[in-house]
């Protein structure tokens, strides 16, 4: 009896320094990830060595994988980005952001064509069904259908997009522009003008939404209503980027189309086009403008290169 009862106690003892280290190592990565959380944001690389070597120490943390993948996902690791979140979404297959995350990782694999966008569907799905009203996840699986050829579940899910998310103005362009490639002019109108209802001044989207109704009124032969929407886009174009070059390029070519044209403010545009974007190694990004507007500047007598 004495000798089983001194087993027990050394067994209990054993138990004891078990779980005693496996607690020690949880404190010991959180520790870790708390300095890693205050270097991330300048040093995501140091950053991921910390968050690594925490989730060693604590392997079923998945706040800390979930952290780990971000920082891998600003340095643009996306490898490392998907299959850290694989085990971050074993962990907890509840958590919805993990799985957009994760599709989001694989998208990114996939533009560069390492894989299939087929990859990034089930981890948006997953998203959906762990959380119905988040958007972005209906956003980038019609993303995906659009990329796999499926134009009619990319539509499906741009439009749920917008009705779990309707201010968000970047949804209304996802679902206009694929109308206006599919040839339903009517339906993106609608789509458009809804947008324009909905964004809130100065919302940076507007540019987009503003460009493609000009691109509905240009099959329409509207040339007056066409250059409305660009003028408005203009307003809101940022200041640098190729929106802001080839806003003028637009603006300027429906100008002199115009009858009459209204030539000053063709020259003016399409001479600020030429001079952003015609020259040095742009020349070649935008030849065919730049043939164009050299084209409509010597009809105007705005001279031309």
């Amino acid at each position: 009896m004495k000798l089983r009862a001194v087993m027990m106690a050394g067994l209990m003892t054993a138990v004891g320094l078990g779980a005693t280290g496996c607690s020690r190592h949880r404190q010991e990565a959180v520790i870790l990830a708390n300095q890693a959380d205050k270097e991330v944001s300048i040093n995501p690389e140091g950053a991921a060595n910390k968050y690594d070597q925490a989730t060693k120490l604590d392997p079923s943390n998945h706040r800390i994988f979930y952290k780990l993948a971000m920082a891998y996902k600003k340095r643009e690791e996306w490898d490392k980005t998907a299959s850290t979140l694989s085990r971050a979404t074993q962990l907890a297959p509840k958590f919805a952001n993990y799985w957009f995350e994760r599709g989001w990782a694989l998208e990114q694999q996939a533009k560069k064509k390492t894989i299939s966008y087929d990859e990034a569907k089930e981890p948006y799905q997953k998203c959906i069904e762990n959380d119905p009203n988040f958007a972005d996840c209906y956003s980038q699986l019609g993303n995906a259908h659009l990329w796999t050829d499926d134009e009619q579940k990319a539509l499906e899910n741009f439009t749920k997009a917008i009705e779990h998310n309707p201010s968000e103005i970047r949804y209304y362009s996802q679902l206009a522009d694929l109308y206006i490639r599919l040839g339903y002019l009517q339906e993106a109108e609608q789509v458009l003008k809804e947008a324009k209802a909905m964004a809130k001044q100065g919302d940076k989207y507007l540019f987009g939404i503003h460009n493609l109704l000009a691109q509905v009124l240009q099959e329409r032969n509207d040339l007056a209503g066409m250059v409305a929407e660009l003028e408005s886009a203009k307003a809101v174009a940022p200041a640098e980027g190729p929106e802001s070059v080839l806003i003028l390029w637009s603006l300027g070519s429906t100008y002199a189309k115009l009858e009459p044209p209204r030539k000053q403010e063709a020259i003016q545009m399409l001479k600020g086009f030429s001079n952003r974007a015609c020259k040095g190694s742009k020349a070649a990004i935008y030849k065919t403008e730049c043939d164009t507007s050299n084209s409509l500047l010597a009809k105007l007598g705005g001279q031309g290169s």
